[in-house]
């Protein structure tokens, strides 16, 4: 392998791990946790699916989805319905409360990494930065894995699907 490319890999995985620890850290204390945030988020992207999609979709065993969702469903977050394909499953989709909750926690994130993005990089940097977000998504494509569009647009369609609870 060439020596600059490891060199880049290891630079950018020891980058993105800090950037997620920090943002992890930073998160607001009464924010919606990393777990219920991947799995909320999950749903609202990717539309209704049943407890053992959504396991493996989050790389979880399903005992470990278990108390997550009664406590989403406690709050009014999701709402579980019998799968009209097999009556002995069910579907998980988002409330609107829980689409609200999660917009809410998701635009506070955002709105503090502008900040902090407007505040430590110059305009060129910011730049780069964007152009950088390409050469990430087509990494994630190359990996096999989904590249999601930022865009409300492209989160239409899940939020169209979601229950109108």
């Amino acid at each position: 392998m060439n020596p600059d490319l490891k060199h880049t890999a290891v630079r950018l995985r020891v980058s993105l791990s800090a950037l997620m620890r920090q943002l992890r850290q930073t998160a607001p204390v009464d924010g919606i946790g990393t777990a219920r945030l991947s799995a909320l988020g999950t749903l609202y992207r990717r539309g209704p699916m049943t407890p053992t999609d959504l396991a493996a979709h989050e790389r979880v065993k399903l005992q470990t989805l278990t108390r997550l969702l009664a406590e989403l469903e406690a709050d009014g977050w999701i709402v579980r319905e019998p799968d009209p394909d097999d009556g002995r499953r069910s579907v998980l989709s988002l409330t609107r409360l829980g689409v609200r909750q999660l917009t809410s926690d998701v635009q506070r994130r955002e709105a503090s990494l502008a900040a902090a993005i407007d505040g430590a990089l110059t305009p060129a940097q910011q730049a780069q930065l964007l152009k950088a977000c390409e050469a990430l998504d087509a990494l994630t494509a190359a990996l096999g894995g989904a590249v999601e569009s930022g865009t409300a647009s492209a989160r239409a369609p899940a939020l169209a699907r979601s229950r109108r609870s």
